[in-house]
């Protein structure tokens, strides 16, 4: 928890009035704007809690607010008491209904900085060179609750505000780039079979039953995005290595009226990474919170998330198809082999959120905020998109004002014409809300092209007829699937494969698991084979030709180096430890840009190093990397009656302390990057000091090797793979 460093708090209550404490140096909150978008003051916290004393929602001030008014000490509660009333009532009504879907989020302010590469494409002002605009990025969970975890396998979503010089602009993707549907009024089936089942409301945030599965079985156009789900894709080790992409395609206009075709890509700086299925389980049961904790960390640690935005662009052309994929298909996605991603800017978030509810919370996302230069396409789950997300905001803010909230007031002026309704944040003066008047003087005007008014693209409507149906080129649910596991490492095709075994194993109902199966078997025959020998079924043949397809690279997330800014080493210690190498090992990881956590056996200090984190309250999970910094003898408190962990039988039969040793046996087996003073460290905890991925040196020396590991993220040969 932050807090401010500044004011050390008291052993009794504090009984000096004084004013609100500050926030915190890490956050930021919304810019000071009216309700019709003019700037209202240079302090973003003029919207805070003001004064010394408590008071009522009207400022008066409040003497006592732990005691009802009552008659008589033992009498009963008065209906008189207006404070109470306002207290409980105000408290009675202080959540608003979450997402439908996106429920489980977190989010952090940051900037966004044009190179000036895509001046050629589009005359959006945001992406002229050098121009800095802020955002606030919302990341996001699609199936669970508000109270479920962060990590559970399931597409994340990744939204992005632009407050623009013409407005906002909203870019509102997912960390996958293909969807489950190719129209948007599938949205509600696919929605009502993925989310909990409705006589019982479980599983909570998970894929892994029955009605989720007979769905993506039968509507077959789903496989591409479930593939992706079931791959290292579902399941993104933490929000910073996450990749962004905006699903559809997007028509962009430059100066002269000429017309491309773009895809959006989000590349995160700190390389893509993701957990393994053992570890998102651990951490939903022992840090649920994770992810929005280490994003919330390393931003007030000063190792700000990137990611670097670029674009794929293609002709406007009339059929709208690149390289045979058809570019209205939100199913299909375009290999970067064939139309490389172009860089356009940079994204740093810089500042987490003042207050979660009034800016996590109550932020909206539209793709219909568009900018001059940036418009749609004729992608029919767009097209739904683009009433669905107003539609919704109204019934989770309260009525038609949510865009009058700080955290979604745009930077620019604002003279709309609306009027009233719940929530009305503006005074609106004049005697004349419409066009055309002459009591208003005209204002306000329309605004043509030259003054920056926002022109719907004249597209070329083709003559046809009204139909309920899909191009033939919609057809092909199963060639991307097969490229996108063919694309895949050896290691990351046995991912899938145990995630659809357990998944599938989760089902109830036989016929689910042998529809699903012959999917899988017109993706791929060898993947069919290895989910079905491990549901004790037989593997059926495929059903449907597919062509052969080239691999695309691009798509693995394995054997790419990447920077290790930020990565997490555990430095395990106790009081037998060198002080002086316990030192130099914090000293070294933060000189390599990495976040040192010291593990002691209790709280305080251990020599002249403070703890972090002690052996009942760290688990693997936690770190990228693990050091010890010796041999770690069982600490007193290293009994059973005290942590179960410590009754590991495992771990009971080396010199370490069981939970260490435990820590350990977890990392080796996740492939992570073990280092150690000592061989005898490491073999004391049962572990062999020859493995890959174990560094045996002397001191800091460890810390080069361990990082020069991460750069690969795991120490994915430690293990020997079955798929080809």
């Amino acid at each position: 928890m932050s807090h401010d460093t500044s004011y050390t708090p008291p052993l009794e209550e504090p009984t000096d009035p004084r004013g609100p404490l500050p926030p915190t140096p890490d956050t930021r909150a919304p810019e000071m704007r009216t309700a019709t978008g003019a700037e209202a003051s240079k302090d973003p916290n003029a919207r805070a809690q003001q004064g010394d004393y408590l008071t009522t929602a009207v400022g008066r001030r409040v003497p006592d607010t732990d005691h009802s008014l009552r008659a008589g000490d033992r009498g009963p509660t008065l209906l008189q008491d207006h404070h109470l009333r306002e207290k409980i009532t105000h408290f009675d009504h202080e959540r608003i209904p979450e997402r439908v879907v996106h429920a489980r989020g977190t989010g952090a302010h940051g900037t966004f900085t044009a190179y000036g590469s895509a001046e050629s494409i589009t005359r959006a002002a945001f992406l002229k060179k050098g121009v800095e605009t802020p955002v606030f990025l919302r990341f996001s969970t699609v199936l669970g609750s508000r109270g479920s975890a962060d990590t559970p396998r399931d597409t994340r979503g990744f939204a992005v505000k632009f407050y623009t010089s013409e407005g906002n602009f909203d870019l509102v993707g997912n960390n996958i780039p293909v969807f489950f549907i190719q129209d948007g009024i599938k949205f509600p089936d696919i929605v009502h079979a993925a989310k909990p089942e409705p006589d019982r409301e479980i599983p909570q945030a998970a894929s892994a039953h029955d009605t989720f599965w007979d769905f993506v079985s039968l509507h077959t156009e789903a496989q591409h995005h479930t593939l992706w789900n079931m791959s290292d894709r579902g399941l993104p080790l933490s929000l910073r290595t996450m990749e962004g992409f905006g699903v559809h395609t997007f028509r962009v206009i430059d100066e002269a009226g000429a017309t491309k075709l773009v895809k959006w890509h989000w590349k995160p700086k700190a390389g893509v990474h993701s957990t393994l299925w053992e570890e998102a389980q651990l951490i939903m049961g022992g840090d649920p919170d994770l992810q929005r904790r280490d994003l919330y960390d390393a931003i007030e640690g000063g190792h700000l998330p990137q990611w670097e935005l670029g674009v794929q662009v293609f002709d406007d052309t009339e059929d709208q198809m690149f390289s045979g994929i058809d570019l209205l298909d939100p199913t299909k996605l375009v290999p970067e082999e064939l139309a490389p991603v172009q860089p356009v800017g940079l994204l740093t978030l810089d500042a987490n959120p003042t207050n979660f509810f009034a800016e996590v919370e109550q932020v909206m996302f539209n793709p219909g905020h568009l900018v001059p230069g940036i418009d749609v396409v004729n992608d029919a789950l767009l097209q739904a998109r683009l009433f669905s997300y107003v539609d919704t905001q109204i019934t989770r803010l309260g009525g038609p004002n949510f865009q009058q909230l700080p955290i979604n007031r745009p930077h620019v002026d604002v003279n709309d014409n609306q009027r009233d309704g719940f929530h009305q944040h503006a005074v609106h003066a004049g005697v004349a809300p419409y066009r055309p008047n002459s009591l208003g003087a005209g204002n306000p005007f329309p605004a043509p092209a030259e003054q920056g008014g926002f022109v719907d693209h004249p597209a070329v409507v083709a003559a046809s007829q009204t139909v309920r149906a899909v191009p033939a080129s919609f057809a092909d649910h199963y060639s991307q699937a097969r490229m996108f596991y063919r694309s895949m490492t050896p290691v990351e095709k046995d991912h899938i494969v145990s995630a659809y075994t357990f998944e599938l194993g989760k089902c109830t109902v036989p016929v689910v698991r042998e529809r699903q199966l012959q999917c899988l078997a017109n993706i791929d025959a060898d993947l069919c084979a290895a989910v079905a020998k491990g549901l004790g079924l037989p593997a059926p043949e495929a059903t449907e030709k597919v062509a052969d397809v080239e691999p695309s690279p691009a798509l693995s997330q394995v054997g790419k180096p990447f920077p290790v800014d930020g990565r997490k080493v555990g430095i395990v210690c106790d009081e037998q430890s060198d002080d002086a190498t316990v030192t130099a090992l914090v000293k070294a990881v933060e000189k390599a840009s990495m976040v040192p956590f010291v593990v002691g056996p209790h709280g305080g200090q251990v020599g002249s190093v403070e703890v972090d984190k002690t052996f009942a309250t760290a688990r693997s999970v936690e770190f990228d990397a693990i050091v010890l910094a010796g041999q770690i003898a069982p600490a007193p408190d290293a009994v059973p009656s005290y942590d179960a962990r410590n009754g590991d039988q495992a771990a009971l039969g080396t010199q370490t302390d069981p939970r260490i040793a435990l820590m350990l046996g977890e990392a080796f087996r996740h492939c992570k990057a073990i280092g150690a003073v000592s061989a005898e460290a490491i073999t004391s905890a049962g572990l062999p000091a020859d493995a890959k991925g174990v560094v045996v040196a002397d001191g800091a020396a460890i810390i080069d090797q361990v990082a020069e590991l991460l750069t690969l993220h795991r120490v994915w040969d430690r293990y020997p793979t079955v798929s080809k």
